[in-house]
């Protein structure tokens, strides 16, 4: 795969990249052991001055950032200047409550253990190789090394290979911002390379956000050598409508659900499941909400989503389509690869979908919704279910029986009632089955990576 920044939007090449050769990778991954002797004897105290001060210099260059993500992947300028801005507020958040998270515990009464002390102490393990996708450049990443950098920990960035910019800004941010040299070094390697360095024992464990195949190869690979790994590998959210939802309301949000960053998005509703009572208006309101946005320039304001960000994605986008076209299913918007330059596909919506099509069970990145008439919540929940996925769910009722049902039986990493699916710096994030393990922000994550240390005083 070639490491090179492409213009979603047009199909132009900005600008290649060699991938760095085996002694520069070896370099980084010295840089970035030798920067956790350093910053691991920190204190909180001054590691949240830095990472305020990497905020700063974010929130600074907001707007350059986000030129530099809509460059490299096609969302937006709106959208990706809300995610520096995100990301920023994100470094904010464990700045400011790491030490808390982090805190020495008392779990016991010491004398109960014969002691006359008993802590438990939460110290960092050392570099952490974090293996980032491109659907969020910049929020993805932030959302690992803050609070990595935090616990004292540091890391070795290998992003996506179409935004070897976004991973080189990171790279340079966290230098500049005053963490020790090589605390957040990028290596540009292809996906090949990745798994041969979790052999090298100063990488002592691993996060990655993608596909099931490369998450389960790098698993793999860290469970050979005793090393822990954090998967986030995506998902086929549904969205359930049920009689007593604010239809306008949920209409308008299962459009935003969906064509979110293109429908880039691994919490992106893609299954929509609607109560028979209320399927032809709900239906009828997302068909003509989603036929009325615009796939366009990601530079001008008028745009609601723009490309998608390589041409490979398009492709199985419209193969899944196709495929489902086939066997029978129907469309009831979009559905048709414009002509022209850049990797564009409209919001498209299908309705019909049997077992058989591929749509019915794969994640489909790309802005296409598939919706299905239910008879009651049981169904909904039991098809919901019926998936390898579980990452979140967005649930629409007024009704508390249900909401409670709902909370209950979904099997998801999270259940959001009468809201868009999302992610929040104090709200653990991950999901079930194939979906991953392990999660990402809050205390929850803040503890992936550190040793939880007993300490035992006669």
């Amino acid at each position: 795969m070639t490491i090179a920044s492409v213009d979603p939007a047009t199909g132009e090449v900005h600008k290649k990249f060699a991938a760095h050769t085996p002694a520069e990778v070896e370099a980084r991954i010295a840089a970035a052991d030798g920067a956790f002797r350093i910053l691991s004897r920190t204190t909180f105290a001054q590691r949240a001055e830095w990472l305020h001060r990497a905020a700063d210099l974010l929130e600074a260059e907001a707007d350059a950032v986000a030129g530099l993500i809509t460059a490299e992947m096609g969302k937006t300028l709106e959208s990706a200047r809300y995610e520096a801005l995100k990301s920023a507020a994100g470094m904010r958040h464990f700045a400011d409550h790491a030490e808390r998270y982090l805190a020495p515990e008392r779990p016991v009464d010491p004398a109960a253990a014969g002691a006359s002390d008993l802590v438990v102490r939460f110290d960092p393990i050392g570099v952490v190789l974090a293996v980032m996708p491109w659907n969020y450049p910049i929020w993805q990443t932030v959302r690992f090394a803050a609070p990595a950098l935090m616990a004292g920990n540091t890391g070795l960035l290998k992003h996506a290979s179409n935004v070897p910019q976004c991973a080189l800004y990171l790279s340079d941010l966290f230098d500049r911002a005053g963490f020790p040299p090589g605390s957040f070094p990028a290596v540009l390697i292809e996906a090949k390379d990745v798994a041969p360095l979790l052999a090298d024992r100063r990488i002592r464990a691993a996060t990655l956000t993608g596909s099931v195949a490369a998450g389960s190869a790098v698993a793999e690979a860290a469970g050979r050598h005793i090393k822990k790994t954090v998967l986030e590998l995506g998902g086929t959210d549904v969205f359930l409508v049920l009689p007593s939802a604010d239809l306008e309301r949920a209409a308008e949000a299962a459009v935003t659900a969906r064509v979110q960053n293109a429908g880039q998005s691994c919490i992106a509703a893609k299954r929509y499941y609607v109560h028979a009572d209320v399927y032809d208006e709900f239906t009828a309101r997302f068909v003509e909400g989603m036929a009325a946005t615009i796939a366009g320039d990601p530079r001008d304001p008028g745009t609601t989503f723009g490309p998608l960000a390589t041409e490979r994605g398009r492709r199985e986008v419209e193969a899944l389509v196709a495929d489902a076209v086939a066997k029978g299913a129907t469309v009831l918007a979009g559905g048709r690869t414009p002509d022209g330059p850049g990797f564009f596909y409209p919001a498209t919506v299908l309705s019909g979908l049997t077992p058989d099509m591929r749509l019915y069970r794969e994640e489909c990145f790309g802005p296409v919704a598939c919706v299905h008439r239910v008879a009651d919540l049981g169904e909904a929940i039991r098809l919901a279910n019926d998936s390898d996925f579980g990452l979140s769910s967005s649930v629409w009722t007024g009704d508390a029986a249900e909401i409670d049902r709902a909370e209950r039986e979904i099997e998801a990493g999270g259940v959001f009632v009468n809201g868009l699916t999302a992610s929040f710096p104090g709200v653990p994030f991950g999901g079930v089955k194939d979906s991953g393990y392990g999660r990402e922000l809050s205390a929850h994550g803040i503890r992936e990576f550190v040793n939880a240390k007993t300490v035992w005083r006669a």
